[in-house]
């Protein structure tokens, strides 16, 4: 046997076996153009024509001023045990003067506590397919609401906002919401709240309830904290003068001293705090020296 001839033999079997092998993978791997799904199409002249015969939120919407530190709520969450003693331990701390403040570290407010506790201005833009929320708090954060028939996604990426997709009922927009992250706050106020633990679904329905008036009911499902869901409502007014127009902010400004290196630029210089996150005193001129 000439093993010297069988050994490119066997080289080239190998190599038609891989290729065959690799071309297998490759076509599986690869979608065809039957399995693409263009989930952003190109809006059609249609599209667009569809968005006048929506209802007008045109304008800048203020939320119903907070009472008492919180909005006033018709009717209390039914929290499980747990849940309802950490909102009596944290009711004690801020009667005591020692208030645990929920909203820390710039974060985003999330779903479903954006609804129940912001004080900052909100703007509504319709386009085809999306309504999108935008809020005066810091730089002007967005809520992405999809109009366009999609479902959610079958294991959805936890954000402060999920993923909410909405549907109009008349002039009602019904939007549903999951894969909120499970640390964003089911609030009672600024300083009372309990992170909703996950599995939260929040269902809601938007609408006029006059020429300058929108309401907001919101029904929260958070099966590790809830008993049973919670529905509450909140008044909007629209303001049409300019001097409401929404402004830009940054909650991190707040954190820095507008300052000059020692190269004459402008830069933001961090505030020094302390332990506990105060800012301390900036220094005087004599201690400088």
């Amino acid at each position: 046997m000439n093993t010297s001839s069988a050994r490119p033999q066997a080289r080239q079997r190998r190599f038609v076996l891989g290729a065959v092998a690799t071309g297998l993978l490759l076509a599986w791997a690869t979608p065809s153009a039957a399995q693409v799904v263009t989930l952003n199409p190109a809006p059609s002249a249609a599209d667009w024509a569809a968005i006048a015969k929506l209802p007008d939120w045109s304008g800048v919407w203020s939320p119903a001023p907070l009472v008492g530190g919180g909005p006033g709520f018709r009717e209390p969450p039914a929290w499980t045990p747990k849940a309802a003693a950490r909102v009596a331990r944290m009711r004690a701390a801020e009667a005591a003067g020692r208030p645990e403040n929920v909203y820390v570290n710039c974060l985003p407010e999330g779903m479903p506590s954006f609804n129940l506790m912001t004080l900052n201005a909100t703007e509504f833009l319709f386009t085809p397919g999306r309504v999108t929320v935008l809020n005066e708090f810091d730089g002007n954060r967005l809520r992405r609401i999809w109009t366009d028939g999609r479902a959610h996604p079958a294991d959805p990426d936890p954000t402060f906002n999920g993923h909410s997709i909405g549907r109009w009922e008349g002039q009602t927009l019904v939007v549903d919401t999951v894969g909120i992250l499970p640390q964003t706050f089911i609030p009672l106020g600024q300083a009372i709240g309990v992170p909703n633990n996950g599995e939260a679904h929040v269902v809601e329905h938007i609408g006029l309830t006059g020429p300058d008036t929108l309401e907001i009911v919101t029904e929260i499902t958070a099966p590790h904290v809830l008993t049973k869901p919670w529905r509450t409502t909140r008044t909007w007014t629209r303001k049409r003068d300019r001097r409401f127009d929404i402004v830009e902010a940054s909650c991190r400004q707040g954190d820095f001293l507008e300052d000059t290196d020692a190269d004459g630029f402008a830069v933001f210089t961090p505030i020094p705090k302390d332990e506990g996150g105060a800012p301390l005193a900036p220094p005087l001129p004599n201690d400088k020296k």
